[in-house]
């Protein structure tokens, strides 16, 4: 029976793979600032290592890795799913939150990616999830340091998933980049003012999981739900992307 860890894990897209990977025999580490509720049946069946901490705090990463390692489990597949944004003009953004956000989305998860990939490979292969985002695809006014943290995550996930393929290294690396999602992120975010999500009818967490959970098994290098979604990374292609930041400017307005 495959472990996987999955950061974020408390609430939205994290928790329901989480339950998608209970239901197909994973055992599961769940990580995030507040423990998952795992009163869900679907828990009852598989081992759970359920954890609190938060992996924006310096050495967070290594802490998670240092406990995985003393309780002996082995992580067959890690899901990076936790991060945050902030829909802020960025002279007005709270620069302790910048910071934040860009040591979740971006430092703890490469960190959790180095060192769970050298153990993935000692251990004779695995699979890797981060979740990016159509942002990736797109330079982000009102939410400019959150659009760069997931060009980052998209860019380090394709090109690892290249060097594995070229080395005969035996770990495929997914990047799962949803659109706007109805979750949580768009409270936490202050995002529920923007144009891009007030009044508009968006995906469950639950189907943008389930996407991203067959795109992963399958070893999907870049995995974007939705047709809409797709555009919106064809957008920079065919377009300058003068062009294309004014365009994205004035559909995240505040509505």
């Amino acid at each position: 029976m495959s472990t996987t860890l999955i950061t974020g894990s408390s609430s939205g897209i994290g928790f329901e793979l989480a339950k998608i990977c209970a239901k197909n025999g994973h055992n599961l580490v769940l990580v995030s600032r507040n423990k998952a509720d795992l009163s869900s049946t679907v828990f009852k069946d598989v081992k759970v290592l359920n954890l609190s901490l938060d992996l924006s705090k310096p050495g967070a990463a290594q802490k998670l890795h240092s406990i995985t390692q003393k309780e002996k489990v082995k992580i067959d597949i890690l899901i990076n799913n936790a991060g945050f944004g902030d829909f802020n003009l960025f002279l007005d953004a709270d620069s302790t939150k910048l910071n934040s956000m860009i040591n979740l989305n971006v430092v703890a998860l490469t960190e959790l990616t180095h060192t769970y990939a050298k153990d993935m490979k000692k251990q004779g292969g695995g699979k890797i999830m981060n979740l990016a985002s159509t942002a990736a695809f797109l330079p982000g006014p009102y939410m400019a340091t959150y659009y760069a943290t997931k060009h980052f995550v998209l860019s380090l996930s394709e090109a690892l998933a290249e060097e594995f393929i070229q080395k005969n290294v035996p770990i495929t690396v997914t990047a799962l980049c949803p659109g706007p999602t109805a979750s949580k992120f768009q409270e936490s975010s202050n995002m529920k003012v923007s144009k891009l999500v007030k009044g508009k009818s968006l995906p469950t967490a639950q189907d943008v999981a389930e996407f991203g959970y067959k795109e992963m098994l399958k070893g999907t290098r870049v995995a974007t739900h939705k047709m809409d979604s797709k555009f919106k990374t064809f957008m920079p292609r065919v377009l300058p992307r003068k062009v294309v930041t004014k365009i994205v400017f004035k559909a995240s307005q505040p509505k």
